[in-house]
């Protein structure tokens, strides 16, 4: 289809040919030029210009000449391995997301639609097409509060980008190393975005979602570098994704945990993968949607500077601020945990010694855990479960049920949740403090400020494969889970990515 700007010039080689329409619309536009001043007409003119006209910004140009070159380059040595423990913990994630209502959901929704077999569902024999396959797996990355964060950006990059860049690379065959770097660039794009935007400020104070935007960025950049886009077609890719971003606050309001699957990997994941592979299939569309009249900045904030989109590409990887985490929760009730268990080795104590807890966290960190319906997500309980368990695991994490036990109902009860403005100011550091008053008048207390798993206290690689090897190994049996755990951490080696899906299938 021919755009706008040549419906008053020549078709092909022939003739012009001016219709009473397009008179009647030239004459318009002298009278309008002739009434307005000078100025008003330059930005009358740049405003309503497309920005193929006006050229691409410089910030747009150097984010897609990255994105589009990110499949050749070369990752350093210690980026590599970050992603390739990302993948994994995200795989993880996923397996064992599929025993858990948002997982089953997701299940079941892809074996009723069905689609063309390109892309393999986790944990299940079903294969569909690929953006069938982004969502399903998508929504099972996030079934429950095991993936990966990223603080700076309030965001939860790997299960979007991590689904995506996996139905992508198997609808093209793409290497190991291929999809490494694919998934590396999904966490440089993705956290860029709401970073610029602002945060978690940008989310509190517009009610727009940090959680689904960025991951949508992410997931794009990363199934458009899994379908080797060019520059021209990285712009496009931008321009689609904006247009498909979404998401408001009010996920924090589910309480069955499957419209937040959705909203944080499931929506997210199949929204990148649409624009990858309507963008390789050849549609075209705004180059620059970052720049120009009514760009993306505009739409959500127009005090943003844009050039935090590209900033320090190359330089800083995201992926090494991205978290990890130890424990099957939620991400403000980590640092609790960790304390919890450093007080625990410190002072060995029982359940049944302990008067009181009382845990500072930061305002806004508080009143998304704060007595929440879903076990993972509330800190009372879940300091309750460790008090008495002296650890928290998947499946206590899990345990619904539990929330009505008369013995852990006693324990809550002991919790106290105290929301810290001083704390709010040091986010994006979750900080806990957590005091402990013992019934022989014992007051114990610990801060955490770098939580186990963040850039400052990393997890170990065995660590992470131990937690791996939890989540997965009750899904798949033992020796399948050390098989898939020995090939992730091996993608490097990997020629085509459709060898994993024998692994990640469930027998």
């Amino acid at each position: 289809m021919r755009d706008a700007r040549n419906k008053c010039g020549p078709e092909e080689n022939g003739p012009a040919i001016l219709s009473r329409r397009s008179l009647l619309e030239l004459a318009g536009i002298v009278v309008a030029t002739v009434a307005l001043p000078p100025r008003a007409v330059m930005a009358k003119s740049f405003l309503g210009t497309d920005t193929t006209e006006q050229g691409v910004s410089p910030v747009t140009d150097k984010l897609s000449t990255y994105m589009s070159e990110a499949s050749a380059r070369e990752l350093p040595d210690e980026v590599t391995e970050k992603t390739k423990q990302h993948i994994l913990d995200t795989v993880a994630a996923m397996i064992s997301g599929s025993q858990l209502a948002p997982g089953l959901a997701a299940l079941q929704f892809a074996a009723a639609y069905g689609g063309k077999e390109v892309a393999t569902i986790l944990a299940s024999k079903i294969v569909c097409g690929p953006i069938e396959a982004a969502l399903a797996n998508g929504v099972l990355a996030h079934a429950d509060e095991t993936d990966d964060s990223h603080a700076p950006s309030q965001s939860h990059p790997g299960c979007a980008v991590v689904p995506a860049a996996l139905a992508v690379g198997e609808r093209f065959g793409i290497s190991g190393t291929h999809f490494l770097r694919a998934v590396t660039l999904g966490y440089d794009v993705g956290p860029r975005v709401t970073m610029t935007l602002g945060g978690q400020q940008f989310e509190s104070e517009s009610h727009w979602s940090t959680h689904s935007i960025s991951p949508l960025f992410g997931a794009a950049a990363a199934a458009g570098c899994a379908a080797s886009l060019n520059v021209a077609q990285m712009r496009f890719l931008l321009s689609y994704t904006a247009h498909q971003s979404s998401g408001l606050g009010a996920w924090n309001r589910d309480t069955e945990h499957i419209q937040k699957a959705f909203h944080f990997g499931g929506m997210t994941a199949r929204s990148g993968v649409t624009s990858a592979l309507v963008v390789q299939a050849g549609w075209t569309g705004v180059e620059d949607i970052f720049s120009g009249k009514d760009n993306f900045f505009e739409a959500y904030n127009a005090h943003a500077d844009p050039a935090g989109l590209a900033e320090k590409l190359g330089e800083r990887y995201e992926i090494l601020r991205t978290n990890i985490k130890k424990w099957p929760v939620g991400s403000p009730i980590q640092a609790a945990l960790d304390a919890l268990e450093m007080l625990r080795k410190q002072h060995p104590f029982h359940s049944n010694e302990v008067q009181k807890v009382s845990v500072q966290l930061a305002t806004d960190e508080a009143a998304i855990v704060n007595n929440r319906e879903i076990p993972d997500i509330c800190l009372q309980h879940m300091v309750a479960v460790m008090v008495m368990d002296k650890t928290v695991t998947f499946s206590s994490a899990h345990d619904k049920a539990r929330m009505k036990d008369p013995a852990t109902l006693r324990e809550r009860e002991k919790v106290k949740l105290i929301p810290d403005e001083q704390l709010e100011r040091l986010m994006p550091l979750r900080v806990a403090i957590v005091e402990v008053q013992l019934t022989d008048g014992t007051h114990l207390t610990q801060r955490v400020d770098n939580v186990r798993g963040t850039p400052k206290n990393p997890m170990t690689r065995d660590e992470i494969v131990a937690k791996a090897r939890d989540l997965i190994a009750p899904i798949l049996g033992t020796a399948q889970c050390a098989n898939l755990i020995e090939r992730v951490l091996n993608l490097d080696r990997v020629k085509d990515i459709r060898e994993l899906r024998p692994l990640l299938q469930r027998s």
